[in-house]
């Protein structure tokens, strides 16, 4: 969502406090600082792969990602992973993914960022998979050249389903399927369901994946409850989401 144009759209809801928390893959996380200091390219679905490898350029669908941002990111973020280890040790500071999202969101200081709002308005951002992409990569090195960093995943899964849990009404909105559907869902499964939930989404039910399960399964899990009205849009989330905040979250949005 990061990479294909949707950032803004979250960045908005983020920015102005919309909503309680965000849950992202590692890609949504990392693609969102890379694009602070050099651009993404919109190529095409069809550039021959071997041709890429050979000019150091990495394709997301018809999205085109230099190596070198990669290596500006790697840049950045390890003396930030080098002092965030001197607190580990000296302070006693207990680290989660989360946490680490937060700390990033602070030193990157800028406000193209979704996660620099995040940081700026204290939401809470969960990867649950945050070692499947380049920070996972960034931490595998930083293991290596100063080990000693500890993330500790429990503690995300203990805040985020405590978020569902003391919510007065819970709401999902699910762009995509995956490890974040699920992760969401299931934390909402702690309160005997969720009051609102929207999945935008292209998968399809047919093959048993949790990624193209419709509404109606969750229910039966008890992750949206029962007298809910749940939605699923079968459309590319791209296209859908920044329609339905325009005609819900900004609708009343003072215009400029």
């Amino acid at each position: 969502m990061i990479s294909c144009g949707v950032r803004e759209t979250i960045k908005f809801l983020v920015q102005h406090n919309m909503v309680d928390g965000l849950v992202t893959t590692a890609g949504g996380i990392e693609e969102d600082f890379m694009k602070c200091f050099l651009p993404t390219y919109v190529g095409r679905f069809d550039i021959s792969g071997a041709e890429l490898r050979k000019n150091q350029i990495n394709r997301i669908g018809n999205l085109l990602i230099p190596t070198k941002n990669y290596c500006q990111l790697e840049d950045w973020i390890m003396p930030i992973l080098d002092q965030m280890l001197v607190e580990q040790q000296k302070e006693g500071m207990l680290w989660t993914p989360s946490k680490l999202i937060h700390r990033l969101g602070k030193e990157i200081n800028n406000p193209d960022s979704v996660y620099y709002w995040a940081w700026k308005n204290d939401i809470p951002v969960y990867s649950p998979a945050i070692t499947d992409g380049a920070i996972g990569d960034m931490l595998y090195f930083h293991s290596y050249k100063n080990p000693g960093l500890v993330l500790d995943i429990i503690q995300d899964v203990r805040s985020l389903n405590l978020l569902a849990v003391t919510a007065v009404n819970s709401g999902m909105i699910i762009l995509g399927g995956g490890l974040i559907k699920h992760h969401i869902c299931n934390a909402n499964l702690m309160r005997n369901g969720a009051d609102f939930s929207v999945f935008v989404n292209t998968a399809h039910e047919f093959d048993g994946s949790d990624s193209g399960a419709r509404p109606d399964e969750a229910v039966s899990w008890g992750k949206i409850k029962i007298d809910a009205t749940p939605v699923k849009v079968c459309a590319d989330a791209s296209i859908i989401f920044p329609l339905l905040v325009a005609e819900t979250f900004a609708k009343s949005f003072p215009r400029s």
